[in-house]
């Protein structure tokens, strides 16, 4: 997704990105246009929510703009790349790729989150804790299929375990988090309720770039 660079006077010039890969990101370009703008509005929880589901659905109806940098499995484990971290970190967005069979720890997430399927299909099972802090099963798995949004929050719970339903093809989902969510402190949780601390982290190489055509000369405009 990079373009050609040359270097002037020790100046790294890149050029614009090939038309191809430019256009082919508008579909993310428009969400996170039209998520920021939602943002922008202070809604309450429930009404982000509730909209926001709505552009995710739009994003993942169709499956021909996620770069295949940010759709790579990785052979021992789930991977979770960034594709776009807003300036203020009020959101981000990434692309979760699961190998054959992959899956979770039981985690928390801490804010607000929406999944959207991309391709293939994952369950996501919500878990609660009882008093002791065990996580219990709380209801039936979630079973996300290309299209399908599902929504997360402290408020609504946020525990659950997600895998991959295939044992021999690549799933890939969109998530959109309020905040940064690499950075985040979060917890995971054994069966037994042993409670470990971490923060993910991203497996990107590099960044999407959606903003990277640039603008024509004044003289040619």
């Amino acid at each position: 997704m990079t373009g050609t660079t040359e270097v002037l006077d020790g100046i790294a010039l890149s050029r614009d990105l090939p038309a191809h890969d430019y256009d082919a990101l508008d579909p993310l370009r428009t969400f996170v246009a039209a998520f920021s703008r939602l943002l922008e509005r202070r809604p309450h929880e429930t009404t982000l929510l509730e909209e926001g589901a709505g552009l995710l659905a739009q994003l993942v109806a169709r499956d021909d703009w996620l770069p295949d940098a940010f759709a790579t499995p990785h052979p021992d484990h789930y991977q979770q790349f960034l594709l776009h971290c807003d300036s203020a970190q009020r959101f981000s967005i990434v692309s979760f790729v699961w190998g054959p069979g992959q899956r979770t720890p039981i985690h928390d997430h801490t804010v607000w989150g929406l999944i959207g399927m991309l391709r293939g299909s994952e369950d996501s099972q919500p878990y609660v804790l009882d008093a002791k802090g065990v996580p219990v099963v709380a209801g039936e798995a979630v079973r996300l299929l290309p299209g399908d949004v599902e929504v997360l929050s402290p408020r609504l719970g946020d525990i659950h375990r997600v895998s991959n339903v295939y044992a021999d093809r690549v799933s890939v989902s969109i998530h959109v988090y309020g905040a940064n969510i690499g950075a985040v402190h979060r917890s995971v949780f054994t069966e037994t309720g042993e409670r470990k601390g971490f923060v993910s982290g991203y497996a990107n190489a590099q960044l999407p770039n959606p903003w990277g055509k640039a603008a024509p000369p004044a003289d040619q405009q």
